[in-house]
């Protein structure tokens, strides 16, 4: 025990706590990264034929209640006899009234709603400017 760090107490604490086999050990194994699940995913889109579509520079998915999840230069595969697409990369998600300028040409009719409101809150704000301004 000379040179150890042990001294008789320590000892005995640590034996009336063992169990058969040696002393509990309250160390918790590492997390494995999340490598497995993206590995895994690969995998399954293999499976479904999917193929990588190179030079798209955005993708905007528009939700309807207005947001728009933004995508610069993402990774894009797709798999059309199995109707799936893949976006992955970094996002934003953005009002569309920050967006609107640039996309007003990939809007549908499902976004005339969010527009004409859109329409009216500036119409509004103009409105109250306005009220402001001659007073």
């Amino acid at each position: 025990m000379v040179g150890t760090g042990m001294t008789r107490e320590k000892l005995q604490k640590m034996a009336e706590v063992a169990r058969v086999g040696g002393v509990r050990r309250t160390h918790k194994a590492a997390r494995k990264t999340t490598s497995g699940e993206d590995s895994k995913l690969q995998q399954n889109l293999k499976k479904l034929g999917v193929s990588q579509i190179a030079d798209i520079e955005e993708v905007n998915l528009i939700m309807e209640d207005g947001t728009v999840i933004h995508f610069s230069n993402p990774r894009v595969q797709a798999s059309i006899q199995s109707n799936t697409y893949v976006v992955s990369g970094n996002s934003e998600t953005k009002n569309i009234s920050d967006m609107l300028p640039n996309i007003i040409d990939q809007l549908g009719a499902e976004s005339m709603p969010q527009l004409q409101e859109l329409k009216e809150k500036i119409q509004g704000a103009e409105k109250a400017e306005e009220k402001t301004e001659e007073q």
